[in-house]
This record gives structure tokens, C-alpha cells and sequence, in this order.
């Protein structure tokens, strides 16, 4: 930048092309000095700006979970992000045991129309694309593996259900067909990326190097950027981009609250736990009305339960195995079946539990550990609870004049037929029957029946 300098009624005045900057002279040294600092503060910005532009970045997404709608909407969040954010490439750390495949396909359309070029790589040593994450990574623009990690086996399953040959067949070809429509456009061994899914095929680091299912290995982040810089790759749309990566910045998108809340409320497990908490204590508010705390605890863990479920695979059949047990544990409580209704309330329970979350993913399933603890808890629990209440419902009143009948009282006048006895810690007017011979005072009486505000009393024949 150039500055012209000139001198008019002792002000020096400095022109450049873009501004005009007016300096004191030699009477006003302070405003010669402020003024200085503020053309060094400019350019200084000018220069970190400069820098900053020139540099590339890159987004990094991390994912070492299951597949499912949550991580679904979280790697399209990321996509988009670098898109706005006009990123250099979107490096995409994975680390899955596979998931849905609904949630898979969406995820590979997101890659494929993304404008910034994806790179999946499969780290830190010992982690795996199983399954689903095998079709994130043969999506990808560059794919990539860190040494000790390994991908494949990507056969689909369908969890708890015995597939006919044809329907079995019919899922395989439909599922082969779309690892093929992005493994051939992105110039990958088409065969050996379909052996994953009609053989479970999986594969280490340098098998899949060789069969020229990925791009490269590479033993961490800053080196497979420093190995991409310069590289020419071909997008989905058929474009050719060149990577520009030379010192570029690693800018992570983390997952957002909302997202790493909906992660832990997707777990089958969690959802199962506060299913059953909040099933017990909707069911002990019932019991106890007017205590609140339980009823709203109850009513919110429900609904979160509710929410975690909705976002994963449910059975319908196993929704109405927990109807069958709630409705066996409730007939148990009321009528005397020896506990077999109980028994088979909890066997419905458990096994409703279990096969609640329809996944082929082991970790998007109920542990059966899981189902057992809570099925023979909340039978166990609720069949205690609904006895109580029975039993409650049962006892006699325990108020007003009726609460006098059968029981023993003092006699404190005598009674000959009629006196004064204590019940209770009251005194009320009492009358022997005429058969009866009189009574004197402290001995017991038994209360038998009530006329009006009489007791009418039988003598048990003990002393006070």
C-alpha cells in the first residue's frame, strides 16, 4: 500500500488509494502517535485476514456410535454447516458397528449430493465399519483406514424374523444394488465390495487397499491431509475437484445437546428402564392419589421412554405382550389364580421387553439382562402394590360409629342394663341385653351392634 505525504498549516496528511488519514504534526504528538497506532492495528487485521483466507479448512465430524436417526440428522447438520461455512472437505472420523439401513441410505445420499468433498476415514487403530458404516465408507469421495482397523461384513439381517429363500434373496439383490450404484461411480472394486454383503466379507486395512476399496492408509488426521493435498479427485456429479489440504485447519463440529440427549434417550436399554420407572410410579400415585411427585416423575420418564422409542425400530407384537402382562399382573392381584396369572404376566413382560427394539445391531437391541431385571422388578413391584391396595380395599371402615363395632370396651358405670363404658378413648352409653346379668364397673365388654348413639354390649367375661 502506498501513501502520499503531504504538508498544509503544519498537518501532515496521508493519502492512500483506499482511505485518507490525517496525522498531527509536531504540535499535536499525542494524536500524531494514536493516530499511528491505529493505521498498525489495520494493517495488522489486513495481513491476519489475508492469512485466514488463504488457509483451507477442513470439518470434522466424528462418529463412534450406531447408525440411527440421530447420528442421521447430525452428519446432514455437518454437511451443511461446511457448506456455509465454505470448508475446503468434511473429514468424517467413523467408528460404528453398523445400524439401520434406512438411516444408512440417507446418510450415503447426504455424501453423494454433498458440495464439499467428503473424506471417510476409519479411526483410531482398532476401530470398524462394520455393516452399515461399510456403506458410509464406500460413499465417500476419498475413503481411508488407519492401520489395525478393518470394515465389512455388511450382510443384512433382520432381527427376530425367519426370511422364506425368495424374500431372503429379494433383500440381498436389493441391498447389493445399492452398494454397486456409488461403489462403481466412485471407481472402487465393485465385486469385493459386494462379497461384504452377500458373504460378510470383512476386510483389515491392507486388504481393502489392495482390493482397492479404499484410497489409503494413513496413521492419522494431519498426515492423510498432508497425503491428499494436491490429489485430483472425481465428485458423484462427475466433476473433477483438486484438494487443496497443504496446513489446512481441523475445525470439529461436535454433536449439539439436543443431539447428544436424543443419542442417550435412543438407547433401547434406557428407554426400556424409564418405561418401567415411570409405569411404577403412574401406578403408585393411583394408589396413593394427592401426593403429585410421583404421578408427574411418572408421567415425564413415560414420555421420554416414548420419545427414545419412537426414534428406533418397535415390534407391535412385543407392545402388546406389555399390554397382556399389565392386564395378567392387575388379575393376579384381585383374584386368587395360586399365582399363575402373575407368573405369566412376567413371562409375557420379559419377553415383550426383549424383543421391543426390531434391530439387527446388537447394540440397538434390549440386553436380556436388561429385560429380565426390569420384567421380574416391575412384576414383582406392581403385583406387591396392587395386593395392597386390594387388601386396603377390603378392611373395614375405620371411621364414624361403624369403627365401634367388635370392639372391646371398658365398662365405667355399671351396667344394669344401662351405663357408661370407654371405647377407644371415649365415653359412650351402652346397653347390655335384657338376658344378660349386670356388670360391674371395669370389666370388658364386646360392642355388637349400634342404635342411634347406644352401643349394644355382650360381656367377654375378663377384667380390666
Amino acid at each position: 500500500m502506498t501513501f502520499n505525504r503531504q504538508s498544509v498549516n503544519d498537518r501532515t496528511y496521508l493519502s492512500g488509494p483506499d482511505k485518507a488519514v490525517i496525522l498531527s504534526g509536531a504540535k499535536n504528538p499525542r494524536i500524531s502517535r494514536l493516530c499511528a497506532a491505529v493505521i498498525f492495528l489495520l494493517l495488522l487485521a489486513t495481513l491476519l485476514s489475508a492469512k485466514s483466507q488463504g488457509q483451507p479448512t477442513v470439518l470434522k465430524l466424528t462418529l463412534h456410535d450406531t447408525i440411527q436417526p440421530v447420528t442421521q440428522e447430525y452428519i446432514a447438520r455437518g454437511l451443511r454447516d461446511a457448506q456455509t461455512s465454505h470448508a475446503s472437505a468434511v473429514l468424517l472420523t467413523l467408528g460404528t458397528p453398523g445400524g439401520l439401513l434406512s438411516s444408512t441410505r440417507t446418510i450415503v445420499t447426504a455424501i453423494e449430493s454433498s458440495p464439499v468433498p467428503v473424506i471417510v476415514y476409519i479411526s483410531p487403530t482398532g476401530s470398524r465399519a462394520g455393516s452399515a458404516g461399510f456403506f458410509l465408507l464406500e460413499s465417500a469421495d476419498i475413503a481411508a483406514m488407519a492401520p489395525g482397523t478393518n470394515a465389512g461384513a455388511a450382510h443384512p439381517v433382520v432381527e427376530g424374523a425367519t426370511l422364506d429363500p425368495t424374500m431372503k434373496e429379494k433383500l440381498e439383490n436389493d441391498t447389493a444394488a445399492f452398494l454397486r450404484s456409488f461403489v462403481s461411480r466412485r471407481g472402487r472394486n465393485v465385486a469385493a465390495a459386494e462379497e461384504a454383503v452377500r458373504n460378510s466379507k470383512s476386510y483389515s486395512d491392507s486388504e481393502a487397499l489392495d482390493l482397492k476399496l479404499i484410497d489409503l492408509i494413513s496413521p492419522d488426521e494431519s498426515t492423510l491431509l498432508r497425503q491428499l493435498d494436491g490429489r485430483t479427485i472425481k465428485r458423484f456429479d462427475g466433476s473433477s475437484v483438486t484438494l487443496h489440504l497443504a496446513n489446512a485447519a481441523i475445525q470439529t463440529d461436535a454433536p449439539s445437546t439436543r443431539e447428544r440427549l436424543l443419542t442417550r434417550l435412543a438407547s433401547p436399554d434406557l428407554a426400556v428402564l424409564l418405561m418401567v420407572a415411570g409405569g411404577l410410579l403412574i401406578y403408585l400415585e393411583f394408589n396413593v392419589p394427592g401426593t403429585i411427585i410421583p404421578g408427574a416423575l411418572g408421567t415425564l420418564c413415560v414420555l421420554l421412554a416414548g420419545f427414545g422409542l419412537n426414534l428406533l425400530p418397535v415390534r407391535h407384537t412385543a407392545v402388546a405382550l406389555l399390554l397382556a402382562a399389565l392386564v395378567m399382573i392387575v388379575l393376579e392381584a384381585k383374584f386368587a389364580s395360586h399365582g399363575v396369572l402373575a407368573a405369566a404376566g412376567v413371562a409375557c413382560l420379559v419377553f415383550g421387553l426383549a424383543t421391543l427394539v426390531d434391530s439387527p445391531v446388537p447394540e440397538l437391541r434390549v440386553h436380556l439382562s436388561t429385560a429380565l431385571a426390569a420384567g421380574i422388578g416391575f412384576g414383582a413391584i406392581s403385583f406387591f402394590l396392587a395386593g395392597i391396595a386390594l387388601k386396603a380395599r377390603r378392611n373395614k371402615v375405620l371411621i364414624g360409629p361403624e369403627a365401634m363395632l367388635r370392639q372391646i370396651a371398658t365398662v365405667v358405670t355399671p351396667l344394669a342394663p344401662t351405663g357408661q363404658v370407654e371405647v377407644r378413648g371415649e365415653l359412650w352409653q351402652a346397653r347390655l341385653d335384657s338376658s344378660a346379668a349386670p356388670i360391674t364397673a371395669g370389666s370388658q365388654v364386646r360392642v355388637h351392634a349400634i342404635e342411634g348413639l347406644t352401643l349394644l354390649v355382650t360381656p367377654t367375661g375378663e377384667p380390666e
